[in-house]
C-alpha cells in the first residue's frame, strides 16, 4: 500500500494517476471522468465543505434540510434535474488516511523533551497525549513538528502538504476531527464541528469513537453553534522566506515567513460558515463556507423557487471565528540596497490572534491566498474594471457599433485583488540581525504551549516564584542545567559585564550599565494605583569614535524587543504614536511609535543632542510615568510605553570640555537630564599603553572575525539568564534602607558643597530612585532575593562615577595692582616652592610667590629675579581656592552675626592656619599657607565679597600709596554684595 502511495504522491498529476492505478475509471461515468481530467489540469481550490449531498449515515439530526435539490429523485422533470455525484478527490482522501495514521502511531523521542507533569495524562504516543492536553488546557489547536513529518514515508506525506496545502488542509482537518472524536469523544460532542454533518462522505473513516457519538447526538439544539473550532498549526519548517520573496507561484503552498509587525487589528469575528434562509420559500441552507469575502449561495435547492437574489443571514447558527489583521514589514537587516521595505497583510484565526503584538520580530506559518483589495475598492474616483476597447469602431448602429451588450455580470471586471498571508502558526524569532533566521522549537506533547513560546509574556505584577517556573517550563533539560551552573558560579556578575558586547574594548563601567539596565529594577504599584517605574534610563556622552552607536546596536541586536532610532531623523509623533486614517473603514486609529513598539524593551536614540527640543519633551512623560498620552483626532488614549531609553549624545563642539558642566558640554534641558539615571562620559584621551592593546583588538577583529574574541559566555547563555534573572523581585533589608539614607545625603552633601553648576547636575530625589533601582538590577544580576548593603555601594559607586566633576581654570592669587608697581625698584621678589602635598600648585614645581605689600609679613631672604623682568603668577587650582574662600566668610560671618564689628586680618589668618595645622608639616610650608592666604584675602576684597576697614576709614584695596603702608589694623567685613547664602 505504501509503494502505491508513494507512486500517487510522487507524480505530477496527481488526481489521474490514482484513478488510473486504482481502476476507477472503468467504474465512473463518463461525465464524471471527463470533469475531473479537466479540473486536474491546473491545481483547484480546496473542496467545498457545501458541495453536494448531505450524508445520510452521519450528521446531526437538525441538520437536514427540507426540499433540498436531489432528496425528492423520485420525479425528474428533465434529464438536467438530477442529482449530480459529488466529486471525490481520491488524492486528498488517500492523504487523509495517511495522515491520520501518522498522528495515531508517531512516537517520540524520549531524550529530546523534558519529564512532563505530573498532573497530564501522559502517553508514549507524541499527537494522541497532544489531543489529550487538548480537553485538559480546553484547546482547540493542535500543533505538528514539520520534522516529526519528514520521517514519515520518507518524507513523501510532508512533500505533498507542503506543495498543496491549502488543496489538502479540510482533508487533514477531517483527519483530525476523527482523532479526536476517537479518543476525546465527550470533548468531540460539547463543541459541536459544523462541518461534521456534510463533510464526512466514507463511514469507515470516523474509527471506533464516531458510533458512540451517535448516540447522544439528539440532545443538541438546532440554536447550539460551535465554540471552538479545531484546526493545525504547522512549525519548525526548514526554510525561512523572505515577504520580498513571495510570487504567485507559492500561492496554496505551506511556508515560514519573517517580519516585524508594525501594526495590529482588533479581534473581530469572522463569519466562517454562514446559514441562510431563502426570502422567498423559507428554505434553510446550511454551512455554506465563506472565501475571504460574504458569499451568499448561488440558487435556493428548492425545485419551485429558483431564487438566486433574496437571501437573509442566519446569525445564531452560523458560525463565526476569531480574525485578526497583522501588519508584517520586512526585517531591517533584509531589505536590499536602495529599497523601501515591503509589507503584508498576515490575516490570523482562532486562538492565535493576540499573539503576536507590535514590535515583535515573528515566524509565521502558512499559506499565501489571494483576496480582494478591499481598500482600492473604497478609493475615490474611476475603479479599474476591465473594459472592451471599441476607440475605433464605428459609431453607427452597424454591426459591431454597440459592443456587446449583456455581459456585465459575467467575467472578473475588478482587477484590484492582491496577496495575503493565511497565518495558522506564529513564532517569536529570536534570532540576531545578521543570522540566518530559522526555527528550533522543541515542542513537549505534556505541555506544548509553553514550550512553543505561546503564552502570554509574564505579567509583572506576578510574584517571582510563578514566573520562574514559567519560564523554566519552557527550556529544555540542558538548558536548565546551563542556567543552573551560571547561576551557581562565582562572580557571576563581574563575568556577564566581560561577556556583554564583546567585540567592543574595554569600557567596562558602561557595560555595568548596560548589564543593569537589561536587568531593569523592579516596578511597583502605590496603593494610589501610582506607577514607580523599575527601567533604567541611560545616557553615554563621549568623544568621537568611543564606540557609542556600538553599544546602541548590540542592545538592538541582543534583545528581541528593541527598536533603534536616530535623533535627527525622528519626530515627536514618531517617538511616540501617530494618529492616522485606516485604508479600510476610513477611521482614525493610533498607530505606534518607537517608545510603544519597545514596550517592555529598550528604545535606543542615537544623536540624542541633535534632537528638536519639542521633539525632547515629548518624551518626558514616557521617560517617568511611563505611559504615552494623546488627545488629537477626536482620540484621548492613554498608552504604556514601559520602556528604557538608551540615549548617546555627542558633546556640544565635538569633544567633550572638562572645564565646562555636563549641561553646558551637551545640549539637553534639566528636566530630561534629571530622567536619567546614569550618564556615561567617555573621553577620548591619549595613553600608550590603552592605544596599543586597542589597536591590537581591532585589528585582530579584521582579521580573525568572530575568532578574535572569545567570551566566556555565548549570546543566548545571556539572554537565557537575563530572562531568568529578571523574574526576579528582590527586597531592601534593613541595614541597605539605612545605608541608602546616608548615601543619599552625602551626594546632595557634595552637591551643596560645590555651589551652583559645580557638578554636573544637580542631585535631586531622583537619583535616590535611581540608587534604589540599580541595588535592585545588581540584585537580579545576582539572582538573589535580599539588597544587601554591598550591592547599594556598587550602585553609588556607579552614580558618582556617572557624575563627573567639573575642572575649573586654576585661579591667579596675584594683586595685578602689586605687579604694576613692581617696576625697577620692586624687581626682587622671591620665588617659592610650594612643598604641600594636599594642595599642589598648579603650574608645577616653580611657583611663585609674591609678598602683598603687607609690611606685617615676616620677609624671608629674596631669591634674584627671572630673567627677563617678568615674574610668574601664582596659581591655586579652583577647589583650593573656593574651600580657603568659603572657610573664610563663614569665619567673618559669625563674627558679624554675635559681635558685629568684623575680624582683624592677624586673628584671620591665624584662625585659617589653626584650622590647617594637621596638614602644615614643616615651618617653610607654615610661611606658604600664611603668603597664599593673604594673596586670597587681597583677590576677595578685590571681587567684593570683603571689605577691609582700616583705622583711617575705608580702603578700596589698591594700596597703591606706599605712605599708608603703616602698621594699622586691618578689619575685614562682608561686602554688602556678597550673597552668603549661595556660598
Amino acid at each position: 500500500m505504501s509503494s502505491l502511495v508513494d507512486a500517487v504522491l510522487n507524480s505530477d498529476n496527481l488526481d489521474l494517476d490514482l484513478a488510473a492505478v486504482a481502476g476507477s475509471d472503468a467504474l465512473t461515468p463518463a461525465p464524471q471522468r471527463r470533469s475531473r481530467q479537466r479540473s486536474s489540469s491546473r491545481p483547484g481550490g480546496p473542496p467545498s465543505e457545501s458541495l453536494g449531498d448531505h450524508s445520510d449515515a452521519e450528521g446531526f439530526p437538525d441538520d437536514e434540510v427540507v426540499g433540498v435539490r436531489g432528496t425528492d429523485r423520485k420525479r425528474p422533470r428533465n434529464i438536467m434535474d438530477q442529482a449530480i455525484p459529488r466529486v471525490v478527490d481520491q488524492t486528498g482522501e488517500t492523504l487523509q488516511l495517511r495522515f491520520e495514521e501518522f498522528l495515531e502511531t508517531y512516537v517520540e523521542d524520549p531524550t529530546s523533551s523534558g519529564a512532563p507533569p505530573s498532573s497530564v495524562i501522559t502517553s508514549d504516543k507524541y499527537y494522541i497525549a497532544q489531543i489529550h492536553g487538548l480537553r485538559i488546557y480546553n484547546l482547540s489547536t493542535l500543533y505538528v513538528d514539520y520534522q516529526h513529518l519528514m520521517t514519515m514515508s520518507n518524507g513523501i506525506l510532508a512533500g505533498a502538504i507542503v506543495a498543496e496545502y491549502y488543496r489538502f488542509l479540510p482533508f487533514m482537518t477531517r483527519a483530525l476531527h476523527n482523532l479526536i472524536a476517537k479518543y476525546e469523544p465527550r470533548y468531540f460532542k460539547e463543541h459541536r464541528q459544523p462541518t461534521n454533518s456534510s463533510s464526512e462522505t466514507n463511514s469507515s473513516l470516523a474509527g471506533n469513537g464516531m458510533s458512540s457519538q451517535a448516540d447522544s447526538m439528539g440532545d443538541k439544539t438546532t440554536n447550539q453553534q460551535t465554540d471552538k473550532l479545531f484546526t493545525l498549526a504547522f512549525y519548525n519548517l526548514p526554510l525561512v522566506s523572505r515577504i520580498r520573496q513571495l510570487r504567485t507561484g507559492s500561492i496554496g503552498r505551506l511556508l515560514s515567513i519573517s517580519g516585524t509587525v508594525t501594526r495590529t487589528s482588533e479581534v473581530r469575528p469572522e463569519l466562517s460558515l454562514a446559514t441562510f434562509t431563502c426570502e422567498n420559500c423559507r428554505a434553510v441552507i446550511a454551512n455554506v463556507e465563506q472565501t475571504f469575502r460574504y458569499t451568499e449561495p448561488t440558487q435556493c435547492p428548492n425545485m419551485t423557487c429558483g431564487n438566486r437574489q433574496g437571501w437573509r443571514l442566519d446569525i445564531r447558527q452560523s458560525t463565526f471565528v476569531d480574525w485578526q489583521k497583522v501588519r508584517v514589514q520586512e526585517n531591517s537587516s533584509e531589505i536590499p540596497t536602495g529599497s523601501m521595505p515591503r509589507t503584508m497583510d498576515v490575516i490570523l484565526r482562532g486562538e492565535i490572534v493576540d499573539r503576536a503584538k507590535a514590535g515583535e520580530k515573528c515566524i509565521f506559518t502558512g499559506a499565501l491566498i489571494v483576496v480582494p483589495d478591499v481598500g482600492a475598492l473604497g478609493l475615490p474616483g474611476v475603479r479599474p474594471e476591465a473594459t472592451r476597447d471599441n476607440k475605433n469602431a464605428p459609431r453607427g448602429g452597424d454591426v459591431g457599433g454597440s459592443g456587446v451588450t449583456g455581459l456585465k455580470a459575467l467575467g472578473v471586471r475588478d482587477l484590484t485583488y492582491r496577496m495575503a498571508f493565511l497565518a495558522c502558526m506564529v513564532t517569536p524569532d529570536a534570532s540576531t540581525p545578521g543570522q540566518a533566521t530559522n526555527q528550533q522549537l522543541n515542542g513537549q506533547a505534556s505541555n506544548i504551549l509553553v514550550s512553543l513560546n505561546q503564552t502570554a509574556p509574564i505579567d509583572p505584577q506576578d510574584p517571582g516564584d510563578h514566573a520562574q517556573e514559567a519560564y523554566l517550563n519552557s527550556l529544555t533539560p540542558s538548558e536548565i542545567e546551563d542556567l543552573k551552573y551560571m547561576v551557581h558560579s562565582d562572580h557571576i556578575y563581574s563575568r556577564l559585564v566581560n561577556s556583554l558586547a564583546p567585540m567592543v574594548y574595554g569600557h567596562e563601567i558602561v557595560k555595568k550599565g548596560l548589564l543593569l539596565q537589561l536587568m531593569g529594577g523592579v516596578s511597583k504599584v502605590t496603593p494610589e494605583g501610582m506607577q514607580l517605574r523599575g527601567d533604567l534610563n541611560i545616557c553615554i556622552v563621549g568623544d568621537p569614535s568611543t564606540s557609542k552607536s556600538q553599544f546602541l546596536k548590540y542592545i538592538c541586536s541582543f534583545l528581541p524587543r528593541a527598536v533603534y532610532t536616530s535623533g535627527k531623523a525622528s519626530s515627536a509623533a514618531g517617538l511616540t504614536a501617530a494618529v492616522v486614517k485606516d485604508e479600510e473603514t476610513g477611521e482614525f486609529t493610533i498607530e505606534a511609535g518607537a517608545l510603544m513598539l519597545a514596550d517592555n524593551g529598550i528604545c535606543a536614540i542615537d544623536e540624542f543632542d541633535k534632537m528638536d527640543i519639542g521633539d525632547q519633551v515629548a518624551i518626558h512623560e514616557a521617560m517617568e510615568q511611563q505611559t504615552i498620552s494623546i488627545a488629537k483626532a477626536g482620540i484621548q488614549a492613554t498608552l504604556n510605553a514601559r520602556t528604557s531609553i538608551l540615549a548617546a549624545a555627542n558633546p556640544v563642539g565635538g569633544r567633550y570640555n572638562r572645564k565646562t558642566t555636563l549641561r553646558a558640554n551637551i545640549n539637553m534641558s534639566a528636566p530630561i537630564m534629571s530622567r536619567f539615571d546614569l550618564f556615561f562620559v567617555i573621553l577620548d584621551e591619549c595613553n600608550e599603553s590603552v592605544d596599543t592593546h586597542l589597536a591590537q583588538h581591532i585589528v585582530n577583529i579584521h582579521r580573525l572575525r568572530d575568532d578574535a574574541v572569545a567570551p566566556e559566555f555565548t549570546t543566548e547563555q545571556l539572554q537565557r539568564y537575563i530572562r531568568f534573572a529578571r523574574t526576579f523581585k528582590p527586597e531592601f533589608t534593613p541595614e541597605a534602607k539605612a545605608l541608602l539614607v546616608e548615601k543619599y545625603k552625602e551626594l546632595r552633601a557634595d552637591d551643596a558643597q560645590g555651589g551652583i553648576g559645580r557638578n554636573s547636575y544637580r542631585i535631586t530625589v531622583r537619583q535616590l530612585e535611581s540608587m534604589i533601582r540599580l541595588s535592585e538590577a545588581i540584585a537580579k544580576a545576582n539572582c538573589v532575593e535580599d539588597v544587601t548593603p554591598n550591592f547599594v555601594k556598587e550602585a553609588f559607586n556607579l552614580l558618582r562615577q556617572s557624575i563627573i566633576s567639573v575642572e575649573k581654570d586654576d585661579v591667579e592669587v596675584d594683586d595685578e595692582d602689586e605687579e604694576n608697581l613692581d617696576g625697577p625698584d620692586h624687581s626682587g621678589s622671591r620665588e617659592r616652592t610650594d612643598r604641600d602635598g594636599d594642595s599642589p600648585m598648579a603650574d608645577g614645581d616653580d611657583n611663585d610667590a609674591d609678598d602683598d605689600g603687607n609690611p606685617a609679613a615676616a620677609r624671608p631672604p629674596q631669591a634674584p629675579a627671572p630673567a627677563g623682568g617678568r615674574r610668574e603668577k601664582t596659581k591655586i587650582t579652583y577647589d583650593k581656592y573656593m574651600t580657603i574662600l568659603n572657610m573664610l566668610v563663614r569665619r567673618v560671618n559669625e563674627d558679624e552675626m554675635t559681635a558685629g564689628e568684623g575680624v582683624e586680618e592677624e586673628d584671620l589668618i591665624v584662625w585659617y592656619l589653626e584650622q590647617k595645622e594637621d596638614e602644615l608639616a614643616s615651618q617653610e610650608d607654615l610661611e606658604t599657607e600664611k603668603d597664599l592666604v593673604k594673596k586670597v584675602l587681597r583677590k576677595m576684597v578685590k571681587d567684593n565679597i570683603f571689605m577691609q576697614i582700616r583705622g583711617e576709614g575705608l580702603d578700596g584695596g589698591d594700596a597703591a600709596e606706599g605712605s599708608s603702608r603703616d602698621a594699622e589694623k586691618v578689619v575685614y567685613v562682608l561686602h554688602p554684595n556678597c550673597a552668603v547664602e549661595e556660598m
